[in-house]
């Protein structure tokens, strides 16, 4: 080989190898670096996500002065909870609110207060946490299921009237994971029939419907503050409304049946039970309020980012809310498509996700299957106010519950709690999903 063929030969081979530096070489890092965590990648997010729930220092003094007060209990008037409920009413643009010592109870409170007793019946959505079912069982009556559409997760407006009997006594929508029902539907189909409506917003804290707050939609409305929620108290709830005279009753059954304010009755006392909050419990409520507004706008915001983003990837569609909303989100769901994720199942989606250091589960199941129903209509009780005909047509209905099924099935949920860190990590959230749909044929074999 002559020289300047050596030289011609050397400076080919430099070139190419000069053009693999600057070319090959970035795509193949880049391809490493877009591979899942499940695939042996680098997990989308490695940093940790905000805790819950939160303690303030500055919170103590007051929860203090009642602890050393030594007075603990709402009887004998006075005291934090009162002024919660003022301060609650207020929040949500409500006539008035009572505190009570949970969610279920303000349930029950409230169900009790619209006249529900046993044998009623009373239409519900299946997609909820099964305090919705207990309520409505504790008081002797069927929990009736409207379908849910699988586009709002919500209950079915379309699927209530062919649920109505001549025993229905009220509806209840729940605004799960904080979004809104489509409340005008239903308080239409409430009015023509005659129903009552009481609003499950144990999750839905500030979320809005058409300019007004989910809880004050409906006859009443009712709220959790138990140790997930976004204020929280470890346990408490509350019932809000626009009738004095409904939430002075559910007053009176909450203290144990006492004549209280417009329900006074003909004696001193109805049926009740002791459902009171604890002045301590108002006031670490209270010391949240400041916290709870901007909290909520900032898993709205994020939220909003994260709804953008995965309109453009695809296969992962937010949920639908009514126009002129906005939801809270306590959880955000999105409905996961396996089709367009080359078949991969949702637990392995959900496996991928947790991997790249996104936390996420599956949301609600079919709880009608779980057996707690089957209980209460095998009891002696509940075949006492039945036929044997109209439980056995109840059972068989839940195989109607088509859209609930889907949504059962395809639902992924993300913790409130990731909404709280910074807008970084959202985009880690979704990088996470484009790196799982561009591999979700390779995923879909892996074991």
């Amino acid at each position: 080989m002559t020289r300047r063929e050596f030289l011609r030969k050397t400076a080919v081979t430099s070139a190419a190898l000069g053009w693999f530096h600057t070319h090959a070489a970035p795509n193949i890092l880049a391809a490493d670096a877009g591979k899942p965590a499940l695939l042996g990648g680098q997990p989308a997010h490695t940093g940790g996500w905000p805790k819950w729930p939160e303690w303030r220092r500055e919170w103590e003094p007051d929860v203090l002065d009642v602890l050393r007060s030594g007075h603990w209990c709402r009887a004998g008037g006075g005291g934090k909870v009162p002024e919660f409920e003022e301060a609650w009413a207020k929040l949500l643009g409500a006539k008035k609110a009572l505190a009570t010592a949970s969610g279920t109870t303000a349930l029950i409170t409230a169900l009790y207060a619209v006249g529900v007793d046993a044998g009623d019946e009373v239409i519900c959505s299946p997609y909820t946490f099964i305090a919705t079912y207990n309520s409505i069982l504790i008081q002797k009556a069927l929990p009736v299921f409207a379908d849910t559409n699988p586009e709002t997760l919500t209950m079915c407006p379309k699927s209530i009237e062919s649920r109505i009997t001549d025993r229905t006594k009220a509806i209840l929508p729940v605004h799960i994971y904080g979004m809104p029902c489509y409340m005008d539907e239903i308080n239409a189909i409430a009015k023509k029939h005659k129903l009552a409506v009481v609003e499950d917003a144990c999750q839905a804290w500030l979320a809005e419907y058409k300019g007004r707050k989910c809880g004050v939609l409906g006859d009443l409305g009712c709220f959790s503050f138990q140790n997930s929620k976004h204020i929280p108290a470890g346990e408490g709830g509350a019932i809000t409304g626009m009738d004095e005279r409904l939430i002075d009753k559910c007053h009176s059954y909450h203290n144990c049946g006492r004549a209280f304010g417009k329900n006074t009755g003909t004696g001193s006392f109805t049926r009740g039970n002791n459902f009171r909050m604890m002045h301590y419990q108002a006031s670490i409520l209270l010391s949240q309020f400041d916290k709870l507004q901007k909290e909520t706008a900032r898993r709205q915001a994020n939220a909003d980012h994260l709804i953008a983003g995965l309109k453009e990837i695809g296969g992962v569609a937010p949920a639908r809310l009514p126009e002129n909303s906005r939801a809270v989100w306590h959880l955000f769901p999105m409905r996961y498509d396996a089709s367009q994720f080359n078949g991969l199942p949702k637990s392995k989606f959900i496996q991928a996700m947790n991997k790249e250091g996104i936390p996420c589960s599956a949301g609600y199941h079919e709880q009608y299957y779980d057996g707690l129903l089957d209980e209460a209509i095998n009891s002696t009780g509940f075949k006492r106010l039945w036929s044997e005909k109209r439980l056995k047509e109840y059972r068989d209905s839940f195989k109607e519950l088509k859209g609930n099924a889907q949504v059962c099935a395809t639902t992924v949920c993300i913790p409130q709690t990731v909404l709280l860190a910074d807008r970084s990590a959202m985009d880690h959230i979704l990088d996470a999903i484009r790196k799982i749909k561009a591999y979700s044929a390779e995923l879909a074999k892996t074991t």
